[in-house]
């Protein structure tokens, strides 16, 4: 399939959703708002949405009927990266090729920023229609899963704690497990169950799904060496200056590169019973493996 093609219809869709989802710029408080959107609306890959989208299809589901996780999910991730560039985190200048939120607004607006728009996540969360085998209470369950003290939050403390110290290759899988492959997961997983996928299906997309995060989060560890700043649309080489615990630090470029191709290749074998309805999963795996920003 043309998974350009795919992509960018999808990401045209799931921008127009997005816009009417998020509340206006000149709603009160203005500053918040405004803060939340420019965040939001700076750009971005839209993967997670997307993987969202992708999965309630390929269990016979409708992406419309995954749009509002969609949102949501956006919403976080966003928020998540707000806070990661904060000054007492990664302390970053640059996201998506724009000024980070602390510097547009300060540091206090951008925290407040990241906090309305993981609240709001679940609000948007919560319009899902429930189906024959998943209930409001489990997306918002899968959500807080993905996102909270087991899921992305763990790993960035695992991950921060790491930071100057010597990482063994168990502990670095952990911190991508959950730092960047849990809200992955989820996505995947909320998609399906929007489409009420079954216990079966749900359990070959979770595999999917953590195999992929867990390439996704490789690449960015290779690409964070191999690429300019402007490419990145952030700021290059601050792994390296952070002292990070990473796969090409680790295990070196090539062992790293290979590993990144292995877990796409696991990937995708998870997901061939579910035919041709996966085909998009499957082309995004092998897209992300071959991405150069």
């Amino acid at each position: 399939m043309d998974i350009k093609t795919y992509w960018q219809q999808r990401q045209q869709t799931f921008e127009t959703a997005l816009q009417r989802a998020i509340p206006r710029a000149s709603l009160q408080p203005p500053t918040l708002h405004r803060a939340m959107r420019y965040s939001l609306f700076a750009g971005g890959k839209r993967l997670r949405p997307i993987l969202c989208l992708a999965a309630a299809e390929s269990v016979g589901g409708k992406a419309s009927h995954a749009m509002p996780l969609a949102c949501a999910l956006e919403c976080i991730h966003t928020y998540s990266l707000i806070h990661d560039d904060l000054p007492c985190m990664d302390d970053d200048d640059l996201r998506r090729g724009l000024p980070t939120a602390h510097k547009v607004f300060g540091e206090g607006i951008a925290v407040l920023a990241g906090d309305a728009l993981l609240t709001y996540a679940f609000q948007l969360a919560a319009q899902t229609k429930p189906t024959g085998r998943y209930a409001a209470a489990d997306y918002l369950a899968e959500l807080a899963n993905g996102s909270g003290h087991q899921g992305m939050i763990a790993g960035q403390v695992v991950d921060l704690e790491g930071e100057g110290r010597q990482v063994s290759p168990k502990q670095l899988k952990y911190i991508h497990a959950k730092k960047t492959a849990a809200l992955i997961v989820s996505a995947i997983r909320l998609g399906a169950m929007s489409g009420n996928a079954t216990d079966r299906q749900l359990a070959a997309l979770t595999k999917f799904g953590n195999a992929l995060g867990l390439a996704f989060q490789v690449i960015d560890d290779i690409l964070d060496l191999t690429q300019t700043s402007a490419q990145l649309g952030k700021s290059a080489g601050k792994d390296l200056q952070a002292r990070k615990a990473t796969y090409p630090a680790i295990l070196g470029m090539a062992r790293a590169q290979a590993e990144a191709a292995r877990l796409t290749r696991l990937a995708q074998t998870t997901i061939r019973a579910l035919g041709p309805k996966a085909a998009p999963l499957q082309a995004i795996a092998e897209y992300l493996l071959a991405r150069q920003h």
